[in-house]
């Protein structure tokens, strides 16, 4: 009877192992080139198949170590997962690629790939379209991505990633400023003047000739007059008379949602 338990025994154990063996799938690229592999990926990436591209582009990275096949692998791999909506897999995978490759001639693409991730986070700040609490968002992306993109062009100014990236860094500057001015009328709103004077005043510092500073002197104007402040007041005043000497605001009040800062530059 133990000598019957223990042949079955041993049979069922040898038929699990072969179902297992059985049932693991095999790879369908163990034998395809590494051109192959990378134009399948191109062909997922084009269509859209981000989730797909991804574990070729790991396989293609790792046959073809050692080669620029497989930074381009890198770069594509973080590209599908930005395009895939893993922001934060892209930032680690362009970070890993900028730390092997620092004399890779696709370095000011990594940059630009890096500042490309952030600012498309960074369009989270423009919660106000949806009347979120701006005061409790987070400007890191932003920065990172304005810094990303200094360091692109500053780097490399003849690259082609460089008008760009430009162009980027003044949205970034500006929707930053903006971030303060609209914090500051959150303050002010809610009657905590020094708050709102706080807030505007580095607007004011921090970004330079930006279409936000026009309203930001407007909120030192108003909150100084709130706190019963006159000679601030004048002087804020003043400056936003000589900056701005056609500005409306005096009149019309804030501006809002119909006329945001975004349509004037």
């Amino acid at each position: 009877m133990l000598r019957y338990f223990l042949l079955l025994t041993a049979a069922l154990l040898t038929l699990g192992a072969l179902t297992a063996c059985s049932s693991t799938a095999e790879d369908p690229t163990a034998r395809w080139s590494v051109d192959k592999i990378y134009s399948e990926a191109r062909d997922e990436m084009n269509g859209g198949a981000w989730d797909k591209a991804v574990p070729l582009l790991e396989k293609l990275e790792g046959r073809a170590a050692g080669t620029p096949l497989a930074q381009q692998a890198q770069l594509d791999k973080a590209y599908a997962h930005y395009k895939g909506g893993e922001k934060a897999l892209a930032i680690a995978t362009v970070d890993r690629f900028m730390q092997l490759h620092p004399a890779s001639p696709a370095y000011d693409y990594a940059l630009y790939l890096k500042g490309l991730v952030n600012f498309n986070d960074d369009l989270g700040l423009f919660s106000w379209l949806s009347r979120q609490d701006l005061s409790e968002r987070d400007q890191k992306a932003a920065k990172d991505s304005f810094e990303a993109f200094r360091e692109l062009v500053t780097r490399f100014p003849e690259s082609r990633y460089a008008p760009d990236a430009r162009q980027r860094m003044t949205y970034v500057v500006n929707a930053l400023a903006q971030y303060e001015v609209h914090v500051a009328r959150y303050y002010y709103d809610r009657g905590a003047y020094v708050a709102a004077i706080n807030r505007a005043q580095s607007a004011v510092a921090d970004y330079r000739d930006v279409p936000a500073s026009e309203e930001a002197l407007y909120i030192l104007v108003r909150s100084y007059d709130a706190l019963g402040m006159a000679q601030l007041r004048d002087d804020a005043q003043r400056v936003l008379d000589a900056s701005y000497p056609g500005s409306a605001l005096p009149k019309s009040g804030f501006r809002g949602k119909d006329n945001p800062w975004w349509k004037l530059w």
